[in-house]
């Protein structure tokens, strides 16, 4: 499945924890339900831990090679925590897969 995007998670005015617990839920539910899993992960990176969020993102990508939201997602965390070269390979790849991906492509012009 080539999803192209993700409905980031929105605090409420509990922060992040009740927005985490019900995707957990969710996840515990349905572990193959990629946009939970994909929604903690940016979850992790907005409390800011890029550590983890980029590594629950990686997990991601190599349980679903071609969705290239989370792939996306990856780069864009891997390019703020300054990996540059493993950002600019995850673009490169979501341009093979999704050609009028303008997202990345313009992202793509910092590689």
């Amino acid at each position: 499945m080539r999803r192209t995007a993700v409905a980031a998670p929105a605090p409420d005015d509990d922060g992040w924890d009740s927005a985490r617990v019900r995707l957990a839920r969710r996840l515990a539910a349905n572990p193959d339900d990629v946009e939970a899993a994909h929604s903690i992960a940016l979850i992790i990176g907005f409390e800011g831990d890029m550590e983890a969020s980029i590594q629950a993102l990686a997990d991601l990508v190599q349980r679903h090679p071609e969705d290239v939201a989370i792939r996306y997602d990856l780069a864009m965390a891997q390019m703020m925590s300054g990996d540059t070269d493993s950002a600019c390979r995850h673009l490169q790849r979501i341009l093979q897969l999704d050609p009028s991906h303008e997202k990345a492509r313009q992202q793509s012009a910092y590689c």
